[in-house]
């Protein structure tokens, strides 16, 4: 009887000295969880793609979530963990992230884009805090919420952390949506990634613009640098980009004036101008050069016209008529905005498709605002999956914060990410709970 009451008067002792983990201490673990996440530097062109695939493995395990680590091409892991449902009849979740990031000019920041430093304002410094660690990490902590709280869901929840996403995505979202074992999981909805939003409303995106990387060349005969003559090859060039720039700025001009939003226009923009005779000094400056290039980031949203845009490059931007070089399909990327049936890729946004409802009605649960639907201005992995004929949106909650992918300094608050949090916990029950069976959710027209 007396080792009984030692035990319980030792056992008294160590409720009494352990204290309860407070809210503050809470958050500032999952604020630690994402700073470890941003630390790990998978930036092109040698991303630490195993480390950051050992770390999601890891808060995988700690969730006690299914894994499985998939190499399309060596080197590239992709990472897929699994929620079971109650129900594996129904079509699944896919939560879609990537792990890389683009490269940053670390003298351009005011604190090292791969520190992940918190200033006093709550402002989270590393590339990829936006574009889209953050949406990773969101997801797992939603999850352990959802699971703390005994939620079970009747659907099967898939996450994917894939590579290669900021350089076309060819060996990851692409390769994985289009194998065997991505059509095992029948999926039915598929969550990527969005934009900050300057406003109070989050946003969300039922299409993209689809890139075509086009290059210019345009030749002509060397000559003297003080010499008059017709068709040089700067000429020429400085000719097609003169039609790009009035182009550009017929569609800039519907954006400024308000008729279309930027998803909605062709974007042209000049990535690079390469001409003249190096030298081991700087150029030749006596000697006009036979050859010039210029490449261009073409941004095309699915309700362009296609046909009618590639006619315009071949006979104004890139004429034969002035010694220009280029033929159609010789594109160093060139995503097409129609599916395998000819149709647009979009995915619907009205009663045809209850996800894009149930998002809504998420997020207002959650005390948040979302805005109209709308074309993402850039390229994501969604595409690939839109191609598959599956609904995808585009959906990354960052209210109140600049829109800083890519940028330097790049920065998510950590009140903003920490509301994302609780946005994706309303989401994932809510999709994961939906019962019913959904064949539709793409637009079969404009």
């Amino acid at each position: 009887m007396e080792l009984l009451l030692l035990r319980l008067c030792l056992l008294s002792l160590l409720l009494l000295s352990s204290k309860p983990i407070s809210a503050e201490e809470q958050q500032d673990s999952v604020i630690s969880m994402f700073q470890k996440y941003l630390q790990i530097n998978t930036a092109h062109p040698k991303p630490l793609y195993q480390e950051a695939a050992d770390f999601i493995l890891t808060e995988a395990n700690s969730l006690s979530l299914q894994s499985q680590t998939l190499e399309f091409v060596p080197g590239k892991p992709l990472v897929l963990l699994k929620w079971p449902g109650s129900d594996p009849s129904l079509p699944s979740i896919l939560l879609n992230s990537h792990t890389d990031v683009v490269p940053a000019e670390h003298d351009k920041w005011a604190h090292h884009p791969f520190a992940a430093h918190v200033d006093p304002n709550g402002k989270i410094y590393a590339r990829g805090s936006q574009d889209m660690k953050c949406v990773g990490l969101q997801y797992l902590e939603a999850i352990r919420r959802l699971k703390t709280s005994g939620f079970v869901p009747t659907r099967s929840v898939y996450l994917s952390f894939v590579p290669d996403e900021e350089i076309g995505g060819h060996d990851g979202a692409e390769k994985f949506a289009e194998s065997e074992i991505f059509k095992s999981l029948n999926v039915g909805i598929v969550l990527d990634e969005g934009l900050a939003s300057p406003s109070e409303n989050y946003r969300a995106f039922y299409a993209e613009r689809c890139p075509w990387w086009l290059i210019i060349k345009a030749t002509g005969a060397p000559g003297h640098g003080a010499k008059l003559y017709d068709n040089t090859a700067m000429e020429n060039i400085l000719k097609s980009i003169e039609s790009v720039r009035r182009f550009r700025a017929a569609q800039f001009d519907l954006v400024k004036a308000g008729l279309k939003a930027e998803g909605e226009v062709v974007s042209v923009n000049m990535a690079f101008l390469k001409a003249g005779t190096p030298s081991p000094t700087g150029f030749v400056m006596n000697l006009q050069p036979s050859e010039a290039e210029a490449g261009f980031d073409i941004r095309v949203p699915p309700t362009a016209d296609q046909e009618s845009l590639e006619k315009r490059i071949a006979e104004e931007w890139a004429p034969t008529s002035r010694n220009m070089t280029f033929r159609l399909g010789q594109f160093k990327q060139k995503v097409s905005v129609l599916d395998k049936s000819g149709r647009p890729v979009l995915t619907a946004t009205d009663s045809s498709n209850p996800w894009w409802a149930l998002l809504e009605e998420a997020v207002k649960k959650a005390n948040g605002k979302l805005g109209k639907p709308e074309i993402f201005p850039a390229s994501t992995d969604a595409r690939y999956f839109r191609l598959q004929g599956l609904p995808a949106i585009g959906f990354s909650p960052m209210a109140n914060t600049p829109i800083l992918l890519h940028d330097h300094n790049e920065f998510l608050n950590k009140d903003e990410y920490l509301k994302g949090i609780k946005i994706y916990e309303f989401i994932i029950k809510s999709y994961s709970s939906y019962a019913e069976h959904v064949t539709t959710g793409m637009r079969d027209e404009l």
